[in-house]
């Protein structure tokens, strides 16, 4: 099921169908004037413009036609450089438009209204527009998913102009998308995708000019068209954004010959320059992303690496194609040194490290993308980072350097082929080059994804081989394929997966998995019912069954099954219920010793949530979950409660408040120094997430945003244990290991920034960031001794100005020629 709101909610149009509706069509009109882009639609050049209306509702009540009264009109025109939208929105009051002040890109307690354009007409890839009743942009790319569906990139950014003006019969808006914010071929006559979408946040309701089936599978496949484009030729995109900024970082360390207080200067700047009219080239010299948010750490107590998310806008904007077969983390790009643990390896009597970067430098980073008019799509990145160095001082002073990571080369070549019926295929190659001792990495394979002609049925999977290049020794190849299928369109929708990984396949230089060595299979059933009731809009039943093997040596390692329902009530809150159990299995990665397992214990919960309709001041949520374990007598929860109060369109402020009891849970503590045992324990957990939130916009360019985070996380273990070689726990029996090992761990970050959008793509922020994390075995005291002893801990204070300046080459041409 989806529910399209940008930003927001694009989760999954798992739509699915029936009968074709009749495309919508709309003339497109050359002109030779061009409007004046105000938000008013007062220019004679909008007069005697078809007219596109007729919008219909996809939530809550689908295809629901909007009433006369709330009608939208909207009109295209264009001219030798950019498309133009004239948008009214008609409302029997002016109070009933919700007009709240965001930050760009954000949607809060906003109508807004957008158009998206597939400008290949493939029905797969399109670039969306929108702007509030408040002015404020908000932009994104829409690409296919494994199961057929769209997925919305909304860290994508183009430069475009956009006016809004509120009255009192509702609102107007006016778009101007310069050529050089798209991409299309040069046919002398184009048909584009068009659909536009329509948000009335007084009812919740979200329309579409071409309907949006629920049933159907897919957003791109669904769109109407835009049609008499003639003679139009894409510009010369050729773009620059150079930066300055400067930052002061204060940490009170108080020894001498460290300084309390740094600074540094920085310069860089970012290219996008447009090879043809197809492809677009990124580069990022000397990159700086100081400003982006800090992540959200945690107290990690399984085997596996956190998987953060991704906030460098380099790297979130325009990857779509380098994201096929989910090969590409971004993280290893800058991340931690591969030999990071080798500066406290083997140091001498007397030596210490007094610095260990916990980051590679960034060099620089290139994106080549774009798509032919056959439909091939072709991406190409490349970075490099500079090599890290730990200092080792010793008794007497003296330094010496450990390198902790070579010069390294990131690439990344994709081949994606749009085929018919919305479907297609891609091969794709991701390596790592290592300049030094350490080795390469190299991953490639191909996906698929193919739909029957009415998109209802579809076949989706990858294969993938990995190769880790030593220079020491044979190099190791692995394997990894996942094929799938399923029904996508109806009521009643259903899908199977067969997943394989072998024990050798290692694609984690470049991109991330957890564990390899199973052969999984998955089961999926659905059932939604989009017709209005006497109780809900719209409610559905789902099922899923996931069986997994341990591939080598074979070997059962668990069999998981959910049930849940949802609801989506009259009033337009929303909830889920969901039933889980685990059954008994074997855990082959959690005593972190190769060629042991653990025994895990039979497991069940029941978890329910309960959203409240975002059209009123104060909306929000509540979630809770209860869990069962089968061993000890264990059992936890997971509670969570969050809100946005809306004080004004300008001034708002929220809060997430999460915790997570644990009471006798059983997990891996530590090894036993003599004999390399795995030693488990039985133990208390109690973890707390509050994230605090406060914004005030000065308007549809300005505003500041404060966010405080602070998680605590406790554990103390109650009992120690051997693990026995059938993966039992059994009575201790050595006492060769480290008993205080209970920890306390507490991370706090306040990320605040102002920014100014001073003009189309170019930005002055100024940002603090506030940090520290303790991680100790004092584990006696609760969260509010905790949260006391967190605000007199030393911070780390960050204080920082960055101005980013959009030079768009087009207008530097005009400036020239109109020099006397």
């Amino acid at each position: 099921m989806m529910k399209f709101l940008p930003g927001l909610f694009l989760s999954c149009i798992t739509l699915c169908a029936y009968s074709q509706a009749p495309v919508k069509k709309l003339d497109a009109v050359k002109v030779a004037t061009p409007p004046k882009v105000d938000g008013v639609l007062d220019d004679e050049v909008w007069k005697n413009i078809p007219i596109a209306t007729g919008f219909i509702e996809n939530n809550p009540v689908a295809g629901r036609h909007e009433k006369p009264e709330e009608r939208t009109e909207v009109k295209i025109i264009y001219d030798n450089t950019a498309i133009y939208v004239a948008a009214r929105m008609y409302e029997t009051s002016a109070k009933k438009v919700a007009d709240e002040l965001t930050a760009r890109d954000q949607i809060a307690h906003d109508d807004f209204f957008g158009v998206i354009l597939d400008t290949y007409l493939d029905g797969l890839n399109g670039t969306g527009f929108y702007v509030t009743a408040a002015g404020v942009q908000f932009d994104a790319k829409y690409v296919p998913t494994s199961g057929g569906g769209n997925n919305e990139d909304a860290t994508w950014n183009g430069v475009w102009v956009s006016k809004v003006k509120i009255n009192d019969d509702g609102w107007t808006a006016e778009f101007k998308i310069p050529y050089s914010a798209l991409r299309f071929g040069k046919k002398d006559i184009q048909t584009w995708g068009l659909n536009m979408i329509r948000r009335r946040q007084s009812t919740q309701a979200q329309l579409f000019w071409n309907e949006i089936d629920p049933k159907k599978n897919g957003l791109m496949n669904q769109e109407g068209q835009l049609t008499g484009l003639k003679n139009i030729t894409p510009p010369l995109r050729l773009a620059f954004y150079p930066y300055f900024s400067t930052y002061v970082n204060h940490y009170p360390y108080n020894t001498p010959g460290i300084k309390n207080t740094t600074n540094s200067v920085n310069g860089g700047m970012d290219v996008k320059y447009g090879i043809n009219q197809s492809f677009t080239l990124d580069v990022t010299l000397v990159p700086d992303f100081g400003q982006v948010q800090s992540d959200n750490k945690i107290l990690n107590l399984t085997p596996f690496e956190v998987k953060y998310t991704e906030n460098r806008p380099f790297f979130t904007e325009g990857t779509e194609l380098f994201n096929k077969g989910n090969l590409f983390y971004s993280r290893r790009v800058g991340g931690q040194p591969i030999n990071y643990s080798a500066a406290y390896s083997n140091l001498k009597s007397g030596e210490s490290v007094i610095s260990n970067p916990v980051e590679t430098r960034l060099l620089n980073a290139t994106k080549l993308s774009g798509r032919l008019s056959n439909g091939l799509g072709i991406g190409v990145f490349n970075a490099v980072t500079n090599a890290a160095n730990a200092v080792i001082e010793d008794a007497a002073g003296n330094h010496r350097l450990v390198q902790t990571s070579p010069v390294t080369n990131y690439n990344i070549l994709v081949l994606d082929q749009n085929l018919k019926n919305n479907s297609d295929i891609a091969l794709i190659n991701t390596n790592v080059s290592r300049f030094g001792k350490d080795y390469s990495a190299d991953v490639g394979g191909i996906v698929f994804n193919l739909n029957n002609k009415p998109n209802s049925y579809n076949l989706t999977g990858y294969g993938m081989m990995s190769n880790l290049f030593y220079t020491n020794k044979p190099t190791s190849t692995g394997f990894n394929y996942e094929i799938g299928g399923g029904k996508t369109q109806g009521n009643f929708t259903w899908s199977f997966y067969q997943d394989f990984v072998d024990n050798n396949y290692n694609p984690n230089d470049l991109g991330i998995l957890s564990f390899n060595n199973y052969f999984n299979h998955t089961l999926n059933l659905n059932y939604y019912d989009y017709k209005p009731g006497k109780l809900f809009n719209q409610w559905g039943i789902f099922s899923s069954t996931l069986y997994s093997r341990r591939y080598k040596e074979s070997a059962y390692q668990n069999l998981n099954i959910n049930a849940g329902a949802y609801l989506r009530y009259k009033n337009n809150w929303q909830s889920n219920i969901n039933i889980n159990h685990n059954l008994e299995g074997n855990d082959f990665y959690e005593p972190r010793v190769a060629g042991r397992y653990f025994r895990t214990a039979e497991e069940n919960n029941i978890s329910m949530n309960l959203n409240t309709s975002r059209s009123t001041r104060l909306y929000g949520g509540i979630y809770y979950m209860q869990r069962i374990y089968n061993r000890f007598g264990g059992h936890g929860s997971d509670a969570e409660v969050y809100y946005t109060y809306r004080v004004n369109n300008q001034f708002s402020f929220g809060q997430d408040v999460i915790y997570s009891p644990r009471y006798n849970s059983t997990g891996f503590s530590t090894l036993d120094t003599l004999s390399k045992n795995p030693v488990f324990a039985r133990r208390n957990i109690q973890t707390l997430e509050n994230i605090f939130n406060i914004k005030y916009t000065f308007n549809n360019v300005m505003g500041l945003s404060f966010r405080l985070r602070h998680y605590w996380s406790k554990l103390n273990n109650q009992q120690y244990f051997d693990l026995a070689p059938n993966g039992e726990l059994t009575n201790l029996t050595s006492s060769h290991f480290n008993q205080d090992n209970d920890q306390n761990y507490n991370v706090w970050n306040i990320d605040m920034i102002y920014q100014w959008v001073f003009s189309p793509g170019s930005e002055i922020s100024v940002a603090w960031k506030s940090s520290s994390l303790t991680n100790t075995t004092l584990a006696r005291y609760g969260y509010f001794n905790n949260f006391d002893n967190t605000l007199n801990q030393p911070k780390n204070n960050n204080f920082s100005f960055k101005i980013l300046y959009y030079i768009d080459y087009q207008n530097l041409k005009k400036k020239s020629k109109n020099k006397p």
